[in-house]
């Protein structure tokens, strides 16, 4: 049955891709081993009388919002990539990121009644049914509350988690396929990278998890003049609506916007690149989805402006050891030491043993070193990204699937960044930040911090030490006779196993002696032999 539902869902994105006609992206100087896609595209009938007459680019956001959420998702990360694809195609996917179809506004007030238990009425002084932005997951409205203050409703669209189930078990039963005929797909783990994806995917799809996020992000930027997180309404989240407040901002992507504000975009920049290393190294809590549509500026101070953070249902954070080792291969990048760079990749267990170790530092060198003196703007990051994993591939380095989140996020913020202000020197700026923190963390100050902060409970130990050195004493000594007792013992036991062998052996020995005269006395054969059984036996 589940084959049969891959099956119905496979047939159905054909459908979707061909009715919008998503071949007319495809580069016409395809090589011959790929141009059959062009012709499987047309072997569909939808692809004969397409939907509506639209562009290449018009038609795969409206087939990526048609597929639903996981494809959403994936149409708003390639958005950020303006190295990838045609500014065209780019600018229509940046709609997936808060303009994507809404669901009916009826639909949105029967979800908030039925989760909140009571009239909607009676849940706000005034309830706007006009939707404010739609995403992938839910959509927003607008109201107020019985107190005045203004506020956001989010809702989740009805029916997501089984439509993200149904699509990632699609791609699990095909991350399996290959990983049975093709060693590469084992080496990187598809499967779970699939499950980890589909366990964000649904961490989504409970909005009382995007509150706990929201909230610990906004304690850890409480008075900070880097990244604003508005508030959550307390009593008014559930599993399906969730309610914060209201802020006024200019989404990140609004270039008019920002430069009628006179926002100092250098320093909007910078202070990006400063709140992703806070997130990562000194909280190890950080925004996992910041495209565009998630981010806005506040506009009170355009010479130091500052981020607001939306939308924080995907969170990602490092095992401390996975954290010490990126942040110090960052630091080894801004130091051009490779050699470095890959004796922390080696002892993280990303590289395995019998690995040539010269040929891949030599390799990294020749791929890397040229990015480290260019600005965000004069950086390729696709083709390098590509090189990077067919290098990966060659060297059949491991890379932790824990680190998709870390890497997506990183993916976004150098796409904002290369919006921002494609001067920014991203090397230069990450030093210093990466080489504080790493002081704190593994140098002087660390040890001194943890001795410190050790030192109460040795304080508070220290009334008990008589009493704990002497019953250590104590129990070494009664395990010294203890020792001492299982030794004799051991001797009693040696000895008694002794004894009763020589008793064994006198007494086959006699048994041998009377067998040996009576065969004498009778003459029968083979006395001989056992005369010298009697004879060697005391011996053995």
């Amino acid at each position: 049955m589940k084959r049969l539902a891959h099956l119905h869902r496979l047939l159905t994105i054909w459908g979707i891709l061909a009715s919008h006609r998503i071949d007319g992206l495809l580069p016409t100087s395809l090589p011959a081993s790929l141009r059959v896609l062009l012709y499987f595209f047309r072997l569909h009938p939808a692809w004969w009388w397409p939907r509506r007459r639209s562009s290449p680019a018009q038609g795969l956001r409206s087939a990526m919002e048609e597929l639903g959420p996981v494809f959403i998702k994936l149409g708003q990360l390639i958005a950020t990539r303006r190295d990838l694809l045609p500014a065209a195609v780019l600018d229509e996917l940046s709609h997936l990121q808060d303009d994507v179809r809404p669901f009916s506004p009826a639909i949105a007030c029967r979800i908030v009644e039925t989760e909140f238990g009571r009239p909607l009425a009676a849940c706000f002084a005034r309830f706007d049914l006009g939707v404010l932005a739609a995403a992938s997951l839910a959509q927003v409205h607008t109201a107020q509350l019985f107190d005045g203050r203004e506020v956001v409703v989010k809702v989740l669209r009805p029916g997501m988690a089984q439509a993200i189930r149904s699509d990632l078990g699609l791609l699990l039963s095909l991350a399996h396929l290959l990983e049975m005929r093709w060693s590469e797909a084992q080496r990187l783990h598809l499967s779970r990278v699939v499950m980890d994806y589909e366990n964000t995917l649904l961490d989504e799809c409970d909005l009382r998890k995007e509150a706990a996020n929201a909230q610990q992000l906004r304690n850890n930027f409480l008075d900070s003049n880097l990244l604003y997180v508005p508030a959550v309404i307390d009593g008014m989240v559930s599993s399906q609506v969730l309610v914060s407040e209201r802020i006024y901002g200019v989404p990140i992507n609004d270039r008019a916007a920002l430069d009628a504000a006179q926002v100092n975009r250098r320093a909007l920049a910078e202070n990006g690149l400063t709140v992703f290393f806070t997130q990562l190294l000194r909280d190890n809590f950080f925004h996992a989805d910041m495209h565009p549509g998630n981010v806005f500026v506040d506009l009170a101070n355009p010479e130091n402006p500052r981020y607001i953070a939306l939308d924080c249902a995907v969170i990602g954070s490092l095992r401390k050891k996975d954290q010490v080792a990126v942040a110090r291969i960052g630091m080894a990048l801004t130091q051009r030491n490779f050699t470095e760079l890959l004796r922390i990749a080696y002892s993280a267990g990303w590289i395995p043993p019998g690995s040539e170790l010269d040929e891949l530092e030599e390799a990294l060198r020749r791929l890397i070193e040229p990015l480290l003196s260019h600005t965000i703007a004069q950086v390729n990051f696709g083709p390098t990204l590509l090189q990077l994993l067919d290098l990966a591939r060659e060297y059949r380095l491991l890379v932790p699937t824990r680190f998709v989140l870390l890497l997506k996020t990183l993916v976004h913020v150098e796409g904002l960044g290369r919006n921002l202000y494609p001067d920014l020197d991203i090397w230069s700026l990450s030093r210093p930040l990466l080489s504080r923190w790493l002081a704190e963390q593994i140098g002087p100050q660390a040890f001194m911090r943890q001795v410190s902060a050790s030192l109460p409970q040795l304080a508070s130990m220290l009334p008990e030490l008589p009493h704990l050195v002497h019953d250590s004493l104590l129990q070494g000594r009664r395990a010294g006779e203890q020792r001492e007792a299982q030794e004799t013992l051991l001797r009693q036991l040696r000895q008694e196993m002794r004894a009763q062998q020589r008793r064994q052996r006198w007494l086959i020995g006699a048994l041998l002696l009377w067998l040996a005269l009576v065969t004498q006395a009778q003459h029968l054969p083979g006395a001989p032999l056992l005369w010298l059984g009697c004879l060697t036996l005391p011996w053995l």
